[in-house]
């Protein structure tokens, strides 16, 4: 009878890995009827505990989904002065002339939906979930002892490809680490990275010549990060070179790289929305040129600290990443990419480190699926150090292991995720005013993140789920000082 309801008990675990909370709940609420073993009663009242927050957290994620195509199709995206891409949608009979409401370019509801279909769930050379990498192309690299501040040359950048190239066993995706100089081309990087990282790369092609992009096609193991939407408009120096690799074939890693407050909403339900909406518009756009090409969902929100600079050392930061995945995992389905395991800090300390293995350890407790800039990256993405890189490494490793040994019927972890019922509202006035800084939400609604905080920090203490790690929620959030909002 134990080994039964044990069994069972596994059932329900397995259904909240799959996100099936209430199939779960309803396997709970049976054993808990039945089950007279004290121990597995515990472990039960456990997940029931746990298990009505995830229903609730994941009918956000849902909501989140769904106002986002009410954003492509209520709103609309800022096209209208993008000939390229109005005659791409307009040959395709995508835009809704009915629509007179919408402040931009409205797109229809069921084309939205069918080239969202033709999205590909599986993604060419996918390293699998909770992993971790490099990325950012940071301007500057960190040199041991050296206070001068420049790009990587060619000896330096061939030495990096080839230290990460030693690390693949924890390195999962080797996205450009640093800008390099004159000396060396990124198409020439590429090529290196060809040669000694057999894992999955990713590079931006916008600056690369047609026959320098093609290298990228039908390769498996290469994503182009050339991205095309901030702000519900067009970059208008990137459509041309996103909209060659879309029909080139290359895979596309969809990068949408918004800040809460600045150049996106500021609570974490209105700031996703948009997210979601404008990688969402990304993926129609490539669907439409070149059907059934390989999109990832790479959006990666982004906080800033109290003077205004992004800080990565911030728990938000960790937080609002991990949420953005569970838009994915949950609901979506689409690969996805995400960012976290950095830090504010500019130089390679002990806090450094331990900024960024917090990050990691709290991203993979609540699951995410590839996580760019986590390995050597400093001062919120401004410099890459190969010795912090080294480091990153290192902890990473002892953390796997931790991780690795811990019992697997935990369950799913809340995020206590914060709703906001007035998200696609907020994003409507913000376009319409043209700057979040200038909307009412934003006023209303500047301690949002610092509140989500609380609420974590709170459930944190009272069940601390993995005990052998340092744990970002009881660590970095317990402290004497406040919470400070961002400024306005």
């Amino acid at each position: 009878m134990k080994k039964q309801a044990d069994e069972i008990f596994g059932k329900g675990i397995h259904l909240e890995k799959e996100a099936q909370f209430e199939k779960a709940e309803a396997i709970y609420e049976d054993l808990f009827r039945h089950v007279t073993d004290e121990m597995l009663l515990k472990k039960i009242q456990c997940r029931m505990e746990d298990i009505h927050h995830l229903i609730a957290e994941k009918e956000i994620y849902q909501r989140i989904d769904e106002n986002a195509k009410r954003v492509l199709t209520e709103i609309g995206i800022n096209i209208s002065d993008n000939q390229p891409l109005m005659d791409i949608l307009l040959e395709a009979d995508a835009v809704d002339f009915d629509n007179e409401t919408a402040l931009f370019i409205p797109l229809k509801r069921g084309y939205i939906d069918h080239c969202l279909e033709q999205v590909p769930r599986k993604m060419p050379g996918d390293p699998g979930m909770n992993t971790f990498g490099t990325g950012a192309t940071s301007p500057f690299l960190k040199r041991a002892g050296d206070e001068e501040l420049r790009p990587a040359n060619r000896e330096e950048y061939t030495e990096i490809i080839l230290t990460v190239g030693k690390q693949h066993d924890v390195v999962g995706i080797f996205s450009l680490p640093v800008a390099c100089d004159k000396s060396i081309s990124l198409f020439e990087i590429a090529r290196l990275m060809e040669k000694n990282y057999p894992g999955l790369k990713m590079i931006t092609t916008n600056t690369m010549s047609d026959d320098e992009s093609s290298f990228l096609k039908e390769k498996e193991h290469w994503v182009d990060g050339t991205s095309l939407i901030t702000s519900l408009t067009p970059m208008t120096n990137m459509v041309d070179p996103f909209l060659r690799s879309a029909r080139m074939g290359n895979n596309l890693l969809l990068i949408d790289q918004s800040i809460a407050g600045v150049s996106a909403p500021g609570t974490p339900e209105a700031f996703l929305t948009q997210i979601h909406a404008q990688v969402i518009f990304m993926m129609v756009v490539a669907q439409t040129v070149n059907p059934g090409i390989a999109c990832i969902h790479c959006g990666i929100p982004s906080v800033i600290d109290s003077s205004g600079n992004l800080s990565y050392s911030s728990p938000h930061q960790t937080v609002i990443n991990a949420a953005m995945a569970r838009v994915n995992a949950w609901i979506t389905n689409f690969p996805s990419a995400q960012t976290g395991g950095s830090t504010s800090l500019p130089d390679v300390t002990f806090q450094a480190l331990l900024d960024s293995e917090l990050s990691r350890n709290t991203l993979r407790k609540y699951g995410v699926h590839i996580v760019r800039h986590a390995m050597g990256a400093l001062g919120s993405l401004n410099f890459f150090s190969l010795e912090k890189f080294l480091e990153d490494c290192a902890r990473e490793r002892r953390s796997r292991m931790i991780f690795d040994a811990v019992p697997q019927d935990i369950g799913v972890i809340p995020m206590y995720f914060p709703a906001d019922d007035q998200a696609l509202e907020a994003i409507r006035e913000i376009a319409e005013k043209g700057n979040p800084k200038n909307a009412d939400h934003t006023l209303k609604h500047v301690d949002s993140f610092c509140q989500w905080e609380d609420n974590i920090r709170r459930a944190a203490k009272k069940k601390l789920y993995y005990p052998q790690l340092n744990d970002t929620v009881i660590d970095s959030i317990t402290y004497d000082a406040p919470c400070s909002p961002a400024p306005l």
